[in-house]
């Protein structure tokens, strides 16, 4: 089991595959971020739901961050700004809606 960061010249297949895995899991935020932007309809999010996974992700980009990990850094700095999108519509869409 790795003990510390990844050396600098790990495989570039297993970066390869770290950098599809983060795009793949990024990219799944975009159509509902699409749906979300179109619609301003929010009411099948819930607020607790959205801040635990942005501070989930947040902590996943300190953590490659502090290994080193460019994938890492990559797909989660992303999607960190992805779930805040989403935080910040239920904030501020969500209380529209409920007048």
């Amino acid at each position: 089991m790795p003990t510390g960061p990844l050396p600098s010249d790990t495989p570039a297949l297993v970066q390869l595959v770290g950098f599809v895995a983060g795009a793949l899991t990024t990219l799944a935020y975009v159509p509902q971020l699409i749906r979300t932007w179109r619609t301003r309809s929010v009411n099948d999010f819930s607020l607790g739901m959205l801040v635990a996974l942005s501070v989930g992700i947040g902590l996943w980009l300190v953590y490659g961050i502090a290994i080193g990990s460019w994938p890492i850094i990559v797909a989660n700095g992303v999607s960190f700004v992805f779930a805040l999108v989403l935080v910040t519509f239920k904030l501020t869409c969500g209380r529209a809606r409920v007048q």
